[in-house]
């Protein structure tokens, strides 16, 4: 190949990537403005436009590649020249393991039918984690002879939201009075104890958030500061130290963070220390780079494999009718493929499920719905694959399938956390733990109708359990927008014809949904079912459901909180 030419799309390639940092960093440096300003629905639009951004950038810079390329294009050893002279383009970038992930994007979309490949891609290259460096430009830090009270009026004063406080005293007071009850009712400040808070501040939502941590009876403590913006100024709204809370925080189920990090990795390793039981993958991915976040979780993968020799296998639960799903025993993910065919009624192709994920992909998760990474030509070794699986493959998903002497190459699928399916832990946990698990069923379907989604199919074998007991909605192929949907109440039938009609008597709307309905199949353990019906009564009222509606059209963002309201400083206080 001409070298000449492997220089023109290597550096084609680099300034796609210096685009893409610029306009990502444009658009993440817009929340602080958008949040002094209680401009919501600018900052769901700001949010929107950067989970946009790479494939709006991608697909035409891969297109002119393809097209210098011509021929060359699917030729390994042009792409090896092209991927050592961008290594030395990106060698001395701080944020260099973007860039490589940008590289494999646009290799992906350029080489035709391409399975990933550890010569022509950055597979295992790059870091996951470094050390944290305690620089003045990460970290903000408090020494312990200041004293507590003087420390937080430090932090609060350092701290510029672009908006007065309603009362910074009080803050003063909430906070102070949290850390002596939760904190030095426990450990005695000693002459090594010191505070420090990343000096980027953390939006999602109408929310800001200090992450920091506190050295104190010799290891760190790690704590976040939620800060609102209501109508009488901005206030501290708590303070969080329970590491189950934060590790909630930074969920897959959430969107993510607008927060400036010039050096990504120093970030996300400041962020492991304080919430160590989250992968360095989630952590990318919680501060909206979840391309590498993909990349990273794709090198975990690899790892697995190497580390063990069980086989994948269909996943446990009720068959879907549009998803076929396996999963790795071994590992706490499931992989999801559209099926070939629909089974009745669904009606629906396989472009359309795809919008559904991708309608996802871009919403306000609200810590309800699971986030997933999208693969094509995904490979497996075809011995790690149980004769079982691959009946049901060839069964369901054949024309998605490419079988070689040695891999399983899936064209398309999802990736997801794996949960355990609602309707099956209901069949034998206690009754305390279904009646919690219930109720946290019908404030999911809640919480998600508040961000203007509606599950369409709400059976709990749609919903699964994370490990803290949480209860999500993973079954995307019938969401809609709730202010899409006609709530009714239902007609009472008054004549015999009607009381005794085979089917319903009245006419019904593909977007017609009778709440009250709701009531014969959600739950079905009579031991929880009565407090579910009692606990959920609004679930079951057309009128609540409109309710809802009306406060999404008339323009209100309704903000929902990661957080219970019995920690909140104010929990009267609105947003």
């Amino acid at each position: 190949m001409n070298s000449n030419l492997s220089q023109q799309v290597s550096n084609k390639i680099y300034l796609g990537f210096i685009t893409y940092m610029e306009t990502f960093n444009t658009y993440t440096r817009l929340a602080p403005q958008y949040f002094s300003e209680k401009a919501w629905h600018a900052t769901h639009l700001n949010n929107k436009q950067r989970l946009r951004l790479y494939k709006d950038l991608l697909f035409p810079l891969a297109h002119d590649c393809s097209e210098l390329l011509g021929d060359l294009a699917a030729d390994s050893a042009s792409w090896m020249e092209i991927k050592s002279m961008y290594q030395l383009l990106i060698a001395e970038r701080p944020d260099m393991e973007i860039a490589e992930t940008f590289f494999n994007s646009v290799i992906r979309k350029s080489f035709p039918k391409m399975t990933i490949d550890e010569d022509l891609m950055f597979v295992m290259e790059g870091y996951d984690s470094c050390t944290v460096r305690e620089s003045d430009e990460l970290l903000r830090t408090y020494p312990s002879f200041l004293g507590l009270e003087k420390n937080i009026r430090q932090i609060l004063d350092d701290y510029d939201f672009g908006a007065p406080f309603m009362d910074k005293e009080q803050d003063i007071k909430f906070l102070i009075s949290s850390v002596k009850k939760v904190i030095l009712s426990r450990y005695r400040v000693g002459p090594d104890t010191k505070t420090q808070i990343l000096k980027s501040v953390f939006y999602r939502n109408k929310a800001a958030y200090l992450i920091g941590r506190t050295f104190l009876g010799h290891k760190w403590m790690p704590f976040i500061i939620p800060v609102l913006h209501g109508e009488k100024g901005v206030f501290v709204d708590t303070l969080i130290f329970d590491p189950n809370l934060m590790s909630s925080m930074f969920s897959f189920t959430r969107s993510y963070f607008m927060v400036k990090a010039e050096v990504p990795s120093q970030v996300v390793s400041f962020l492991n220390s304080v919430i160590p039981h989250k992968k360095i993958h989630e952590l990318y991915n919680a501060i909206g780079f979840n391309k590498h976040g993909k990349t990273l979780f794709y090198r975990d993968f690899l790892h697995h494999l190497d580390a063990s020799n069980d086989q994948f296998e269909v996943a446990a639960g009720i068959k879907g009718m549009v998803m076929t799903v396996f999963t790795l025993p071994s590992l706490n993910i499931v992989f999801k493929m559209i099926k070939d065919h629909f089974e009745p009624p669904k009606t629906m192709t396989r472009q359309e499920v795809k919008g559904k994920y991708k309608l996802v992909s871009l919403h306000d998760r609200v810590g309800r719905m699971a986030d997933t990474h999208e693969f094509e030509y995904f490979k497996i070794p075809i011995e790690r694959i149980s004769t079982e699986l691959m009946i049901e493959l060839r069964k369901t998903v054949n024309s998605l399938l490419k079988v070689t002497d040695t891999h399983l190459v899936i064209k398309h699928l999802y990736t997801e956390r794996r949960m355990e399916p609602l309707n099956l832990f209901l069949e034998h946990c206690s009754t305390e733990e279904g009646i919690k698990a219930a109720e946290d069923y019908g404030r999911a379907i809640l919480q998600l109708a508040q961000a203007n989604i509606f599950p369409g199919d709400m059976m709990t074998k749609n919903f699964g359990l994370t490990r803290q007991k949480r209860v999500i909605f993973y079954d995307y192929d019938e969401i809609e927008f709730l202010t899409d949907m006609n709530f009714r109440v239902k007609p009472k039938a008054e004549t015999y014809e009607q009381i005794y009609a085979s089917e319903p008597w009245y006419s019904i709307a593909k977007n017609d949904v009778f709440p009250e309905d709701f009531k014969r199949w959600m739950i079905g353990r009579k031991d929880i079912k009565e407090n579910f019906l009692t606990y959920h009564k609004d679930l079951f009222d057309p009128l609540y459901w409109q309710e809802i509606q009306e406060r999404i059209t008339a323009g209100e963002l309704i903000h929902a909180f990661p957080y219970p309201d019995e920690i909140r400083f104010r929990p009267e206080e609105k947003i």
